[in-house]
């Protein structure tokens, strides 16, 4: 699936712009001036905004429409409903006061109940502020009338939204619109250590929903690229003394697992109770450097990863969603990957922290020791605690350091002999990861270096030979802007060196990331000794015009054959040196058709470090938004004849057929109760193998305080080359000796998402998830290619040799034999034909029953019946079979207390 980033922040000045689009200080002229008064006795927070100060506190006022109303008028519409902003200050917070006037009054506001950081379609104001004044940094803060917070932290890069600051806001709803009155303390900013007057970057945004109005303070047009260097500014402020700079959130967790299993395993405890403590840390070293630290933390609270099933030889990629791990993440970014359209093209990563605790890597299922009956594998490696350092110095430097440590595991084993014993499944490991960046012409240019390195204590000769020793990775980075913000450009080099012994780095060398083994490359004997370690270089880099009418990019991306951070970062492969370019017309000014009108078209290609063509498209994209507010897109790929170095998994490259793909993608008015989406898609290859897939989503809001979503779909893909397994066979001269045998495959996707969100106020949130998936995968008409390089392909029984199927008694797969003749030996595998169930979920009740303070309330369900040899759907015994086969259910209730000093 393409990578789309056709609204494009920048372009549709959302206020939550990534780093990279915002650059040189240019601001307007003049730029918008607001000013913080001290504050003179206190201030009850309850929206009422009846205290003295917000009566002769100067006003941040005049904003000026973004949406719908754009003209291309060079300072904007006037907005059409009134907004006063008011800031004050006292020895530990700053407070805002904000009258959102409504010419409906009370009957125009649209609000909505939800939970802290949802996205919901309601009015709201945000306040952001650029504490440093880098013209790159931000922190946010959204109120809806409901009192339903929001905030994100943007200092280090990006935006993250796991960032949950302990601030208070009140509003109240009247009959001249409604108001906000927040109190957020300095000891949860980070801002420059002086004790004279600050100047502090300020924008304000309001979104009127009745009027679909979204206005802004510092203004720009949807041509331009704004953020931080457009901001205005906020002065006044001055911190004499710095607050509490020290926070405690000990937890504690009781867990009850209610499991099926086999009542055999010594090791099955079907009612499992357990418990555990633990807790965060954080220490502001100064008001701009903040340590966090973590003993023993527990995610129990966190959504389930969706059922994936995957039959490709790359691993799965979950997004984090351990809050710790997610919070400050923009402080350990290269540059990551930016594209008006794009597809099948991977970014620099250098971190990605799921790998820290991971589950298990090593088998004790295996064939050097005694036969093991049964074990007790822990479900991840345990962390036994994590720091990371992040921050601003006074001189400019962004930094960013992270260090974790996970334990040795073991699981108990019984041996077939009934005998016990105790097996290392994971080595105790240390990953670590640091990234400094630097600050040039007011913003305008960025500079960063990066380094990571993960280490193990093998011991075990067994996990040395598996597991590499250590794993290094250095990057540098330059992020600028040129041309009064208009071209923009990326770069990023990185290289990365994995050591440890032959074995392991066999292991590494030869899988699905690298197939060194590959017979046919042109370095094959030099590939194929043995060696200890390996150094690879990894490259990006992007030049584009992103403000104006017309807007065009150029990119280029490449992996060395022997490039490897994986033991840190996810990465899939190597070996690839890829371009792409796109030009991009808009059209942002409304007309009696539309109101805003996007077009891309552009193409890319990619070759392997033999020469060899592995990827060329060529496509086209429309996206249009009505004057009824729905967004209408869609796109077409085509693809031609290409090679492809990874489809016979470490042998030689074959020719794939032509592909074109179509898409379709329609939304109606995101304001309305109810929520429609289609996504649908089509496409066929020069094979005649057609593939399409639709999915609907529907949002129901029956209430303010609920939402329903439920997102069906359905997918049926054919291919006449997925990988079955290859075979030695001395008869195969021009594969060197082995069969790769692919089969045509039949795949079809059930699924659908569904979730409930129920917030009873905005500190008391009940979230439900539910994920019904049906997949069935139908193998038939065995084949091989003819030759390497070629794209021709031999069926069994119908162009040469024979196919053979012997039947087995159900449940267990036919068994499938095949051979070439000409004396090629026969070899046989259990039919792969499959139909799988799985339906997990989880539902979680949070409150916030004190600010930063929480107690979560767990149930996750999860079962996977048992795998069917049956390559269809029927849908209503399979969809019976989802809610009455076994299931593990987990209760899990958690506290958490949060501590300032």
């Amino acid at each position: 699936m393409p990578r789309l980033s056709v609204a494009l922040a920048a372009l549709c000045a959302c206020a939550a712009l990534p780093p990279s689009l915002i650059a040189q200080n240019i601001h307007p002229t003049p730029a918008p001036d607001a000013r913080a008064v001290p504050l003179q006795g206190s201030i009850k927070l309850d929206g009422r905004l009846d205290e003295a100060v917000w009566q002769t506190a100067p006003a941040a006022t005049g904003l000026r429409q973004s949406q719908p109303l754009h003209t291309g008028d060079p300072v904007g519409q006037q907005a059409t409903q009134r907004t006063e902003v008011r800031f004050a200050y006292d020895d530990a917070a700053i407070y805002v006061g904000a009258r959102m006037f409504d010419d409906a009054g009370a009957r125009g506001v649209r609000t909505r109940l939800a939970r802290r950081d949802a996205d919901i379609s309601s009015d709201y104001l945000q306040v952001i502020f650029d504490t440093y004044h880098d013209h790159i940094g931000r922190l946010f803060f959204w109120v809806n009338p409901s009192g339903v917070k929001q905030d994100a932290n943007g200092l280090g890069g990006g935006g993250d939204p796991s960032w949950d600051p302990v601030w208070e806001v009140e509003t109240r709803i009247d009959s001249l619109g409604w108001t906000a009155e927040m109190r957020i303390p300095f000891s949860q900013l980070r801002y420059p250590e002086t004790s004279d007057e600050q100047t502090w970057g300020l924008q304000i945004w309001r979104q009127e929903n009745r009027l679909n109005e979204l206005s802004q303070w510092a203004w720009w047009g949807l041509e331009e690229t704004g953020g931080p260097p457009r901001f205005g500014h906020l002065h006044g402020i001055v911190i004499r003394h710095a607050p509490g700079r020290a926070e405690l959130m000990p937890y504690v967790v009781g867990r009850s697992s209610n499991v099926p299993g086999d009542q055999t395993d010594p090791f099955f405890d079907p009612h499992a109770l357990d418990g555990r403590v633990g807790g965060d840390a954080t220490l502001r070293v100064t008001s701009n450097l903040t340590l966090n630290a973590t003993i023993n933390p527990d995610f129990g609270q966190v959504e389930v990863d969706p059922a994936v099933v995957n039959l490709s030889a790359f691993e799965t990629f979950f997004d984090e969603k351990r809050p710790f791990f997610v919070e400050g993440a923009g402080y350990f970014g290269l540059g990551g990957l930016s594209c008006f359209f794009c597809s099948n093209v991977s970014s620099l990563t250098m971190l990605a922290t799921r790998r820290i605790g991971r589950p298990p890597q090593i088998s004790p299922f295996r064939a050097d020791t005694l036969p093991v009956a049964y074990a007790d594998i822990p479900e991840n490696s345990t962390i036994l605690g994590a720091a990371k350092l992040t921050g601003r110095t006074r001189s400019g430097w962004s930094i960013g350091a992270l260090d974790g440590i996970t334990r040795r595991e073991q699981a108990p084993v019984q041996f077939m002999d009934s005998t016990r014993g105790r097996f290392s499944v994971e080595p105790p490991t240390n990953y670590f990861a640091s990234r400094v960046a630097k600050d040039l012409r007011g913003g305008a240019t960025q500079i960063k270096a990066m380094a990571t390195s993960v280490y193990r204590d093998l011991g075990d000769p067994y996990i040395a030979s598996r597991l590499s020793h250590h794993a290094e990775a250095f990057g540098i980075a330059t992020d600028s802007w040129w041309s009064k913000r208009t071209i923009h450009l990326m770069a990023q080099l990185a290289g990365t060196d994995v050591a440890g012994d032959t074995g392991a780095m066999r292991r590494i060398r030869f899988g699905s990331a690298h197939f060194f083994q590959r017979p046919d490359r042109s370095d094959t004997t030099d590939a194929l000794r043995p060696r200890t370690s390996m150094q690879g270089l990894g490259g990006y880099a992007r030049m584009a015009k992103e403000s104006g009418h017309w807007l065009w990019e150029v990119s280029t991306n490449f992996r060395t054959p022997a490039y490897n951070n994986n033991d840190i970062a996810f990465f899939s492969r190597a070996d690839y040196w890829w371009m792409s370019g796109n030009i991009f017309p808009l059209w942002t000014k409304p007309t009696k058709w539309y109101r805003q009108l996007y077009l891309i078209a552009g193409g890319q290609q990619q070759y392997n470090f033999d020469g060899d063509l592995t990827d060329r498209q060529m496509q086209a994209f429309a996206q249009v938004q009505t004057l009824s507010y729905w967004n209408l897109s869609s796109f077409w790929i085509h693809r031609p004849e290409v090679f492809d170095d990874r489809r016979t998994r470490g042998g030689p490259v074959v020719k794939l057929p032509s592909n074109n793909f179509w898409s379709l993608n329609v939304n109606s008015d995101s304001r309305k109760n109810i929520v429609a989406g289609l996504n649908a898609s089509h496409n066929c290859n020069g094979d005649g193998d057609c593939g399409n897939s639709v999915g609907l989503s529907l949002e129901l809001k029956p209430r303010s305080n609920v939402s329903v979503s439920l997102g069906p779909s359905y997918d049926r893909s054919k291919s006449g080359f997925q990988f079955v397994g290859s075979y030695a066979d001395p008869t195969a001269t021009n594969f060197f000796d082995t069969r790769y045998v692919f089969a045509h495959l039949d795949q079809v996707t059930l699924a659908m998402d569904t979730r409930v969100n129920v917030t009873f106020s905005p500190t008391t949130t009940l979230e439900l998830y539910m994920q019904p998936l049906i997949v069935s995968g139908d193998f038939a008409r065995y084949n091989v290619w003819a030759a390497p390089r070629s794209a021709q392909r031999l069926v069994y029984g119908r162009d040469f040799g024979t196919a053979t199927v012997t039947p087995a008694a159900s449940p267990a797969p036919d068994t499938i034999t095949l051979n070439a003749g000409g004396g090629a030996p026969s070899f046989s595998f259990p039919d792969p034909t499959f139909t799988f169930r799985s339906l997990r979920g989880n539902a979680v009740l949070r409150w916030e029953y004190r600010p930063g303070s929480t107690l979560f309330v767990v149930w996750t369900r999860s079962s996977q019946i048992p795998t069917l040899p049956r390559g269809n759907v029927q849908f209503r015994d399979d969809a019976g079979d989802l809610f009455q086969g076994p299931s593990e259910n987990i209760f899990l209730v958690k506290m958490t207390y949060w501590l300032g000093f």
